[in-house]
């Protein structure tokens, strides 16, 4: 079994801590190796379709330790850095499921998530906010906004893939 330190920024206060990431928590009978693990998008054979997720967290630790998670899974992955930089790319190419963090600056998550769903083509993809905001009263704003679920950071990975699959489905 494999294990590495995995960098997690909590929200509030503002701290890095780290997390043990075994490969035990990948299921997934595809490629683990890590050769261009945190890539900007992420893509394998052609002759299978993967899933393709966008991530959104101004911090990039966190967005990329989200992409490895996920591109173990069998996910196409592509990070985004800011909400803006998320609704542009999701204008111009679709995704089968978003990730995002609420809390970033100018716009934030809540509205990303506005947004997202006044796009015809995502009227229905599923829409995950990974956060620390942790209230019962953030939960209900996420869910307001566009969001179907509210995970609250530091995130368990195989909670957060069991979720989209069950979303997905």
């Amino acid at each position: 079994m494999e294990s590495a330190l995995a960098p997690i920024y909590l929200e509030h206060p503002k701290v890095l801590c780290f997390i043990s990431v075994s490969s035990q928590l990948f299921s997934s009978g595809n490629d683990r190796s890590t050769d261009n693990a945190v890539n900007n998008s992420h893509s394998v054979a052609p002759q299978e379709s993967k899933p393709r997720a966008l991530i959104v967290d101004d911090v990039p630790d966190v967005t990329e330790m989200i992409a490895l998670f996920l591109q173990h899974a069998g996910y196409e992955t592509v990070m985004a850095f800011s909400a803006p930089d998320a609704l542009e790319m999701a204008r111009a190419e679709q995704f089968d499921v978003v990730v995002s963090d609420i809390g970033m600056p100018g716009m934030n998550g809540y509205e990303l998530a506005e947004a997202l769903r006044g796009i015809p083509d995502y009227n229905t993809v599923p829409m995950i906010a990974v956060t620390g905001f942790s209230a019962f009263d953030d939960r209900n704003r996420a869910l307001q906004s566009g969001f179907n679920e509210h995970m609250t950071k530091p995130i368990n990975p195989a909670s957060l893939l069991e979720l989209i699959q069950r979303l997905r489905d």
